[in-house]
């Protein structure tokens, strides 16, 4: 069975996060590659949103079951940690998938070249993903997991979690 390694990242994009499972895999840019060799070997190499992420294990279960389902048991999915990930990844369809499930979307770009070193980093406010009011505080730094906080809208009194800038 000769298989791209277009048809395979399309037979695997979609797969859900098992902590956001409104975003695919695709939309929070943990997807990275995916390779077919001559003899039809699967590699698909994923990123972690952060080092030690537990959703990692079931992204890949999940990744190798879709895989196996359409024929490829001797796949491989791989973790890759360089370059690290970052919320820049996202897709933009992530990011309204993000709003509309009722979380905030991180803002801004996270990564910094190099030669912006002296750059200060600011504190925009985050929307809140029910009214829209830009009249939010944090309620806390980490909240439902890891790469997400609580914070809560000024306007309409709505707690809400945001998907942190990394």
């Amino acid at each position: 069975m000769t298989v791209s390694a277009d048809d395979v990242r399309v037979l695997v994009a979609d797969v859900p996060d098992p902590e956001v499972p409104v975003l695919s895999i695709d939309d929070l840019g943990v997807l990275r590659d995916v390779t077919v060799s001559v003899d039809d070997h699967v590699r698909v190499d994923i990123t972690p949103t952060y080092s030690g992420c537990p959703a990692m294990d079931a992204i890949r279960a999940d990744v190798l079951a879709r895989l196996a389902e359409a024929g490829h048991t001797d796949a491989e999915v791989r973790l890759v940690l360089s370059p690290a990930w970052t919320t820049d990844w996202m897709s933009d369809a992530g990011r309204r998938k993000l709003s509309d499930y009722g979380i905030a979307p991180p803002t801004g770009r996270a990564a910094l070249s190099a030669s912006s070193s002296a750059a200060v980093p600011l504190s925009l406010s985050v929307r809140c993903p029910q009214c829209g009011s830009p009249d939010t505080a944090e309620l806390s730094r980490f909240g439902s997991t890891a790469c997400k906080s609580l914070w809560r809208c000024l306007s309409c009194r709505e707690p809400f979690d945001h998907f942190k800038a990394i």
